[in-house]
């Protein structure tokens, strides 16, 4: 016992050394003192490497990441689509079903909690969401990018994707597709809907989330390409404050059902849905008396990349219709 005390303590020390080592290979700080345009443009042609204007400052990025892990799972789909396999993503984005076939190679690095496991990688490029703990430890690993989720509409996202890997031609091809997509499929579902409503519900252990237009679950498209109506109450606390999505009482879930319901239990837990199906609450619903009511798949309509959205975009046309 004292032994494997002592190796856990050497190991980590010896991590800890490691990380010591590696951080003059991070990122430039967002500070005044950041590389200067003139020096910046000497190590872009000399070791491939671009200064790029990240949330979190100015970050030395290589110009083609070979070894990149993506802990913020939502941007898994965007580095497919560009043609770049990351190496290591997290166990929840491995669960996506959109992306089935697509991540041979690509290893587990878990929750994405692991500092441990991120170092083992050996990466070249970090992407992060906002608030991750270990962002500090992160960019003295590598180049870290940090990303605030939901503060962009797809088309800008992905392009943002493409500037900072240099493939903004991959980016701007799949735009165009998703734009003849969208032209030939948005009229026949506003004919379809007309002025009804929808709404984006998800039970959870301690009541309903109801979505927007920017956190995933197909608001993207239901609210931003295909500019169908939220209910009032979906309209003002998920919309127009931009937050993206609301908590929603049993009491008060009738405000926030539109006439259609898209529907599944929150991936976030495991509660049974059936303690809001099962309820008078829900089944006096009008989508639900209507049979207008579409259940989404529980862990893949978390994502809102551009893999996950072709189809999710497949299944609302559908439903819609």
């Amino acid at each position: 016992m004292r032994k494997s005390g002592l190796d856990k303590i050497i190991m980590a020390a010896l991590i800890m050394f490691i990380i010591s080592m590696l951080s003059a290979c991070g990122q430039t700080p967002a500070n005044p003192t950041a590389q200067p345009a003139q020096e910046s443009s000497s190590n872009e042609s000399n070791n491939e490497y671009i200064n790029y204007e990240a949330f979190n400052g100015t970050v030395r990025i290589p110009k083609d990441p070979k070894r990149a892990v993506i802990l913020a799972d939502s941007y898994v789909g965007h580095f497919l689509t560009l043609g770049i396999k990351p190496i290591g993503i997290t166990d929840h984005a491995m669960g996506n079903p959109y992306f089935k076939g697509k991540l041979d190679g690509i290893e587990s690095v878990g929750d994405g909690t692991s500092v441990e496991k991120v170092l083992a990688m050996n990466p070249d490029l970090l992407i992060v969401f906002e608030g991750d703990k270990n962002i500090e430890q992160f960019t003295k690993i590598a180049p870290t990018v940090v990303i605030q989720y939901g503060k962009k509409p797809i088309r800008e996202e992905l392009r943002e994707f493409g500037k900072m890997t240099g493939r903004e031609d991959k980016a701007n091809e799949w735009i165009a597709e998703w734009d003849k997509k969208i032209a030939e499929a948005k009229p026949k579902v506003q004919a379809a809907v007309g002025d009804k409503t929808v709404s984006i519900l998800q039970p959870y252990a301690k009541g309903i989330y109801a979505f927007g237009h920017n956190f995933g679950r197909g608001g993207d498209i239901l609210y931003g390409e295909f500019q169908l109506k939220a209910p009032n109450a979906v309209q003002k606390e998920t919309i127009d404050s931009n937050t993206g999505w609301a908590e929603v009482s049993l009491e008060t879930l009738p405000d926030f059902a539109g006439d259609y319901i898209f529907t599944s239990a929150w991936s976030g837990d495991d509660a049974n849905p059936e303690g809001v199906y099962s309820t008078n609450v829900w089944k006096g619903l009008s989508a639900v008396k209507n049979n207008q009511v579409f259940q989404i798949d529980r862990k893949g309509s978390y994502f809102n990349d551009p893999i996950s959205l072709e189809a999710q975009l497949k299944f609302i046309v559908e439903k819609l219709t």
